[in-house]
Parts: structure tokens; C-alpha cells; sequence
């Protein structure tokens, strides 16, 4: 009994080897499709307020500089995305690597230049001073004395204040609020970049521009100095773009060739 237990043990287990070696024989096995590689991100720090370079529209941005960010990411295979931040948290945010780079009309300076790396200049700036009409500020020798509205850590902020002194420059969060504070009477005038003081001319009445241009500078992108990769790819691919007109395009969009020459 225990002999043919043992004999009918031994068949049943062949018979489940010889299934299973059928099964495996006829089954295929499944293709997987590698998983697409991710786009990497870059993120750009600006603030949004500043323009033509920087701006909302609707749920978006548009601009100089956000324009020529896009072209860059493109170039680079990468998908930008856009952080509207304090123009004075940019550069701090870009140190410590919350962002990959900033670009807001950005001026290269020796405190800036000890903080962060800056690409190739991609456009120059002018700053100019937004008055009343009617004001007797008539050149820029009028403004020592008079009470200077300027948008806080910008260029502006730091030429006013080392040539005016502390005591009459007046910071605010951002040029809009500025010009505000001029039209209020709260400031004599207000130093910022020629492009959007033409829009905050063009967009309130009784204001005008100061005929003589109170500095010139060049505009660049800044990076971590622990990133020079990036810093190196993004101006390969800016110098293309600069090289087969991409950029002066999308400059001359935003300010016509004869708003610049008449900025001049």
C-alpha cells in the first residue's frame, strides 16, 4: 500500500512538473516600455513687475526676459517655470539654490558680483528719473536735496544712495507703488529703469521723463556660484540666440527700434 502511495506521489508530481514546463514554454514574456525620461525643470527667480522685461498677464508672465528664458530652456531640452518673487529675494533664493537662476533687468555689480555668477549681458539699461511735469527738477544736478523714491535693492537704490545720501532716498517694494508715492506728492521723483518708467509714464498722467539718462548698464542672468555647469550651458545657448538674432527680436517687441534710439 505504502509502495503504490509512493509510486502515485511520484507520478502527480512529474505530471505538475510537466504543466508547469508547458505553461512556461507557451507564455511570452511581457515587453515593458522603458519609462520616458523627465524633462528636467528650470527654475527662473524674477518679479513680475518690472515692465516689458517682467509681467503678468492673466495666470502667465510675459516679457523680454521672459521671453529669452523660454528660448534658453529650449535650447537647454528643459521645461522653464517661473517663481514671482521680491525683487530683493532673488538673489538670496539663487545663493542657496531654491532657484536655478534669476533674471529681472538684473545689473551686474562688485556686492552682487561677491554673491552670485552672471552670464554674458543679453540687453543694456538705462536708468532714468520719472518727475511731475512742471517740476523743477530739470537735471540731475536738481536732485541733491530732494526726496528720491526708488524700488528697494535695484540699481537704482544703490547709485542714488552712494551718490545722495541715505537721508532722501525713500525704498518701496516695487516701481508701481514708487510712482504712486510720486503722483501722492510723498517723493520729488523716482530713479528706475527707462522701459518701465515709459510704461508708468505712458500709464499716468502728468508724469514725464528726465531728458538726461541718469546711468547706463548692462542686463545679465545670475547663478549660483557653486553652479558653474549651468551657468556655462546657459550661455552657450544664450550666445546662440544672441548670434541668429533670437534675442534682439524679442527685444525689439517689447521696445520698438524707435523707442530705443529716441531713449538715447
Amino acid at each position: 500500500m505504502k509502495k503504490f502511495l509512493k509510486i502515485t506521489a511520484i507520478v502527480l508530481a512529474l505530471a505538475l512538473v510537466a504543466c508547469f514546463a508547458a505553461c512556461g514554454g507557451n507564455t511570452e514574456p511581457e515587453e515593458t516600455e522603458a519609462p520616458a525620461a523627465e524633462t528636467k525643470v528650470l527654475t527662473m527667480a524674477t518679479n513680475a513687475e518690472f515692465p516689458p522685461y517682467e509681467y503678468k498677464e492673466g495666470d502667465g508672465y510675459k516679457g523680454i526676459d521672459v521671453e529669452i528664458a523660454e528660448a534658453i530652456a529650449a535650447k537647454l531640452g528643459m521645461e522653464l517655470k517661473i517663481e514671482d518673487i521680491a525683487f530683493d529675494s532673488i538673489i538670496p533664493g539663487v545663493q542657496t539654490g531654491k532657484y536655478d537662476m534669476g533674471m529681472a533687468g538684473l545689473t551686474v555689480t562688485d556686492e552682487r558680483l561677491e554673491k552670485v555668477n552672471f552670464s554674458d549681458s543679453y540687453a543694456t539699461g538705462i536708468q532714468s528719473v520719472i518727475i511731475k511735469e512742471g517740476s523743477d527738477i530739470k537735471s540731475l544736478d536738481d536732485l541733491v536735496g530732494k526726496k528720491i523714491g526708488v524700488q528697494t535693492t535695484t540699481t537704482g537704490d544703490i547709485y542714488a544712495t552712494d551718490e545722495f545720501g541715505e537721508e532722501n532716498i525713500t525704498r518701496y517694494d516695487n516701481g508701481a507703488v514708487a510712482v504712486q508715492a510720486l503722483i501722492a506728492g510723498k517723493v520729488d521723483c523716482v530713479i528706475i529703469d527707462n522701459a518701465p518708467a515709459k510704461s508708468y509714464v505712458d500709464a499716468n498722467e502728468g508724469l514725464a521723463i528726465l531728458d538726461t539718462d541718469y546711468a547706463v548698464e548692462d542686463y545679465a542672468i545670475c547663478f549660483a556660484k557653486d553652479n558653474a555647469q549651468l551657468q556655462a550651458d546657459v550661455n552657450k545657448a544664450l550666445g546662440e540666440l544672441i548670434a541668429d538674432g533670437t534675442v534682439q527680436t524679442i527685444i525689439e517687441k517689447y521696445i520698438p527700434v524707435e523707442d530705443a534710439a529716441a531713449a538715447e
